[in-house]
């Protein structure tokens, strides 16, 4: 049985609940959109910093919030297009906007369609007219995000996007890596290492890339909380991000549909055409064991 609550908290906050699985997903639609909470059988998934959340001045840190129309940041915050330099901050803007929402039923299923459009402010640093419409879908332990990316501009449109989940640990020793990739490469210090399945949790901050990708998922095992979650991506999303900070109970798998600077770079940059969709699904898993 699914159905979908309001509650008005600091933000309006919506709990679309599958109750034959005894879960949960809380999306806040003034607050980019993010989903913040998702429980299955009761228990949490994700991490969120209920202090950071309270304060629309600061960026979400917790849930699962979205990136576009960058994903990672730029040098000095800064892009060219066609001869002008535009400022975008870390991750784009979507995270920070409100976005509008439906309910909408489908096959004995209802979800929630969450949709965010340009606007002047928008256009002062990206110039493009777009339409995004995702559809948060949960089913038992799985969470599915479909994605729709729209170009009404009169001009091809350049883009990444992503998701940044943080998932809830409290012992990071006791997790266990499945990443389809060989290599990644340090955020820091720009170093490519081959990766053996494990990181060194005693660095105050891991922040690396893994490209490029072998599949489409990958796992991750927490011994400790007993869950076991696989992400799953369309073939567009080239990157994987892993962060951490040492003093903190999440880690961040994030799926990106380009790497860092791809907006100046190019490197795996979608480019929409007038009038064109471009279409996208995650999925998260979790299974408890």
């Amino acid at each position: 049985m699914f159905d979908i609550l309001q509650e008005q908290r600091q933000y309006l906050t919506l709990i679309l609940c599958d109750r034959t699985a005894n879960s949960q997903l809380e999306v806040v639609p003034e607050r980019g959109g993010t989903i913040a909470r998702w429980r299955v059988q009761g228990q949490e998934v994700l991490y969120l910093d209920e202090e950071r959340f309270a304060n629309p001045e600061l960026s979400i840190r917790g849930g699962i919030p979205i990136l576009f129309p960058i994903c990672g940041n730029l040098p000095d915050n800064t892009y060219t297009y066609k001869g002008q330099q535009y400022t975008l901050k870390q991750h784009g803007f979507a995270r920070d906007l409100p976005w509008e929402y439906e309910q909408v039923s489908d096959e004995n299923k209802i979800f929630l369609r969450l949709h965010l459009a340009s606007n002047e402010k928008t256009k002062t640093v990206y110039p493009f007219d777009f339409h995004l419409a995702f559809s948060y879908i949960i089913q038992g332990n799985t969470l599915e995000i479909q994605q729709q990316y729209t170009n009404h501009s009169s001009e091809a449109m350049p883009f990444c996007f992503g998701f940044h989940p943080y998932f809830l640990t409290q012992d990071k020793t006791q997790l266990e890596f499945a990443i389809p990739a060989q290599n990644y490469q340090d955020q820091k210090s720009k170093k490519i290492y081959t990766f053996n399945g494990k990181f060194d949790f005693t660095k105050d901050e891991i922040d690396v890339a893994f490209k490029p990708l072998s599949s489409q998922f990958a796992t991750v095992s927490d011994r400790d909380r007993k869950i076991k979650l696989k992400l799953e991506y369309s073939d567009i999303f080239s990157t994987l991000v892993f962060w951490t900070l040492k003093s903190k109970n999440f880690y961040c798998l994030e799926p990106w549909s380009a790497p860092r600077n791809a907006i100046n770079t190019g490197e795996n940059l979608t480019v929409l055409e007038p009038g064109a969709t471009c279409l996208a699904t995650v999925k998260i898993s979790a299974n408890f064991f």
